[in-house]
């Protein structure tokens, strides 16, 4: 089962993005062709799904933002694209039954881990949720780790910028472990998952902190010639 509209459009879109944003696409060969798959990339812009979906040629289904569904053209286009509404201020469980139904099918998913785009463009906390569904389903966990779109389209800002350059590396597939307690094997993904996605971040992103300039030297004073 393909998507017919990404398919079309993916090769336009891909020329646009490396046009418009530098986009640079690394790991491509990681990406499983088959199997339960959950794609968890760092979230900083809305266009991440889009851009993370380019070198992913097989159908994928996204866990998106129950409002983003409350706007009338908005919802009917990503509703073609396969994304499900979830409700990420509390627990939801027909966006659960709907996820766990479709990784027993053997498809891939799409979930932000952080539960929403960074406002200052470091990767924050990984909610434990895309891996205890991956640790109880036995499914591979792709990390994805997005650099750059953040400062190609802050929040706030309308349109993004062009000439910037993104980044997006798709590590190995990772899995939970065996032989454990479920739930400690679900933190300990989300930690190792995490650890791989900031390995592929600027230094100061991986610290959450963008550093200063550091200040020039000082000028050396002119030494006052003294009269007798």
């Amino acid at each position: 089962m393909r998507t017919p509209i990404l398919d079309v459009f993916r090769p336009a879109v891909l020329g646009v993005s490396r046009l418009y944003f530098g986009l640079e696409l690394a790991g491509t060969e990681n990406i499983p062709s088959t199997g339960p798959l959950v794609i968890t990339p760092n979230h900083q812009t809305f266009a991440d799904p889009v851009l993370v979906t380019i070198p992913v040629h097989r159908p994928i289904f996204y866990m998106a933002w129950d409002r983003l569904f409350e706007i009338p053209v908005f919802s009917r286009f990503i509703r073609m694209l396969r994304a499900f509404p979830v409700q990420v201020e509390s627990t939801d469980p027909r966006a659960l039954r709907e996820a766990v139904r479709l990784l027993r099918a053997g498809e891939a998913l799409m979930i932000f881990p952080e539960g929403e785009r960074s406002r200052a463009g470091e990767v924050g906390r990984f909610k434990p949720g895309a891996f205890r569904l991956a640790a109880s389903l036995g499914a591979a966990v792709l990390p994805v780790t997005i650099v750059g779109a953040h400062e190609a389209w802050p929040p706030g800002r309308r349109l993004p910028r062009p000439g910037g350059r993104i980044r997006i590396t798709y590590h190995p597939p990772m899995r939970a472990a065996t032989g454990v307690d479920p739930r400690q094997a679900a933190v300990d993904l989300a930690e190792r998952v995490r650890s791989v996605v900031m390995s592929a971040m600027t230094p100061a992103r991986n610290a959450g902190v963008v550093p200063a300039p550091a200040p020039p030297p000082p000028r050396p004073q002119a030494r006052r010639s003294s009269t007798r």
